[in-house]
């Protein structure tokens, strides 16, 4: 089965880490040209200028013209389908952070006892 094209979604869009890194480098608010983005990211012009062309034909960013410079804003309103989606496997982490919080407190506890006993066999020595 052929793979859907990168332009048809927002999921597809964002599976190419280039792309994501884009949108990380976006994500300040403010506005960035193209050459901006290329030194920030150290990506080839060209490919920077494709993977904003994907961007934005699933609204990912925006594009506006100054002069000769074409300037490009992220739309972080268009990832909210990403955002619902991934919230629905939420609670499969938050269950994985309390138990990984719940151990962790039990080792500092058992680590903080077994210091006390340390401590206190330490004063008890006759020397």
């Amino acid at each position: 089965m052929p793979r859907a094209a990168t332009t048809t979604d927002v999921f597809n869009a964002i599976a190419e880490p280039r792309r994501r890194e884009i949108i990380d480098a976006l994500r300040g608010g403010r506005v960035h040209a193209v050459g901006e983005l290329v030194k920030k990211l150290r990506i080839p012009q060209p490919a920077v200028s494709k993977h904003l062309g994907v961007l934005r034909r699933v609204g990912i960013v925006s594009a506006s013209r100054y002069g000769r410079h074409r300037l490009y804003q992220l739309n972080a309103e268009e990832l909210k389908s990403v955002h619902d989606w991934v919230k629905t496997y939420e609670r499969f982490w938050t269950h994985q952070l309390d138990r990984i919080k719940e151990r962790a407190e039990r080792k500092a506890a058992e680590r903080l006892g077994h210091k006390s006993r340390v401590a206190k066999d330490e004063e008890e020595k006759p020397w």
